[in-house]
């Protein structure tokens, strides 16, 4: 490496052995230096404006001082706190009934989220399958019976019609599967076990899954694995990522005990397959 000329000299007559000078200190060095200096000394003067006269702070004082720091601090707001207000206006509570006998009735409860402007919603098909009566609660607590419109069994996706619609729709976001990708954050939104307007938060643990529907009778392909907690009541809710914008519908989840609850894995059917199925490419 060469180096300037200007930099090199001898150490005196006849001495040939060339000395390099220190460079002289450049112009943003020296102003941070003294904008280092300023910031002690305006620090000091604070620090001594904080002070009583006899330069001691009680504790009374110092409570007072973090106090002040305190609200005045700007605390940044969570990302999935960002994700739930952004799906909470779409999001659908689902009730069902099913007469099962002359005096008999089986409930159900799921989710769902509005996808358009015409107030229709996306579910998964098995939270509506052989209902009697479907009954919608929206964002706003207004109520609708629903009708099935397009339904697929082999996705496990339904679409309903509310019979009311709400004074004010707003329809959810709606991303890509696409590029979804292991690793990813994952936020299930929906009703679990009856508890309203849940989020639970996770990664995307897999993708193109298989997984048989309770009884074996069908199996899904190409589902979304995910480790957001979710237990009954989330079925037919969206799966969001970290932008809040739906990348799936919560279809079901993993447990070879056989019990209803939650043991680290569910699964959703990726939204473009989701919209497919139910026929509307808009989706």
């Amino acid at each position: 490496m060469s180096r300037d000329p200007k930099e090199l000299s001898p150490t005196g007559p006849g001495d040939q052995t060339g000395v390099v000078r220190a460079p002289r200190a450049s112009a943003p060095r020296t102003r941070l230096l003294l904008g280092a200096v300023l910031a002690v000394s305006m620090g000091a003067l604070v620090i001594q404006a904080l002070l009583p006269a006899d330069g001691l702070l009680s504790p009374q004082d110092v409570d007072e001082i973090v106090a002040g720091r305190l609200a005045s601090a700007t605390v940044p707001v969570a990302q999935s706190a960002q994700v739930y207000r952004l799906i909470l206006p779409s999001l659908v509570l689902i009730q069902t009934r099913r007469e099962v006998a002359d005096s008999d009735r089986m409930s159900g409860i799921g989710t769902g989220i509005v996808v358009n402007t015409a107030g229709q919603i996306l579910t998964a098909r098995h939270v509506v399958a052989d209902a009697d009566r479907i009954d919608l609660t929206f964002a706003d607590g207004s109520t609708s019976a629903a009708a099935i419109i397009i339904e697929d069994p082999g996705r496990d996706i339904a679409v309903l019609q509310p019979l009311v619609l709400p004074d004010l729709i707003v329809p959810a976001v709606l991303g890509t599967s696409a590029g979804v990708r292991i690793g990813d954050e994952a936020y299930a939104v929906g009703n679990p076990l009856g508890l309203v307007g849940s989020i639970s938060a996770g990664v995307i643990s897999g993708l193109d899954r298989s997984y048989a529907l309770e009884g074996g009778e069908r199996r899904l392909e190409g589902l979304i694995q995910f480790d957001a907690a979710v237990n009954p009541g989330n079925s037919g809710g969206p799966l969001l990522n970290r932008n809040g914008q739906v990348i799936g519908i919560v279809t079901s989840l993993a447990n070879p005990s056989g019990q209803d609850v939650f043991i680290g894995i569910g699964f959703a059917v990726p939204i473009a397959a989701a919209g497919g199925a139910a026929g509307a490419p808009d989706y």
